[in-house]
């Protein structure tokens, strides 16, 4: 099932060191190549990550972004939101008559 896990502001940029900023690149790293994190973004109009995840549930979700160290370190947090499939062009062939 895939996940978009967005960032909830609130921590200054001045908050993360270089050294906690690597190692989270590191595990972000990790997590894509493991196939977890999908793609990975940050906002255009301000530093937020967002993430697309590809997991079995929501508890397997926010465990895999509990394991990313500025969560750990209580400097970021996710907003996650199970996504399904759109099904609006059904209306497409759908018969009115």
């Amino acid at each position: 099932m895939k996940f978009l896990a967005q960032e909830i502001p609130g921590v200054m940029d001045h908050q993360f060191t270089p050294e906690i900023l690597k190692t989270e690149a590191a595990q972000a790293w990790k997590l894509y190549q493991d196939g977890i994190i999908r793609e990975m973004y940050f906002r255009a109009d301000r530093h937020e990550a967002i993430f697309l995840l590809e997991c079995a549930s929501l508890e397997e979700a926010q465990v895999t972004l509990a394991s990313l160290p500025l969560v750990q370190k209580g400097l970021i947090a996710f907003d996650i939101a199970p996504l399904i499939p759109y099904d609006g062009f059904a209306r497409l062939f759908h018969n009115d008559t």
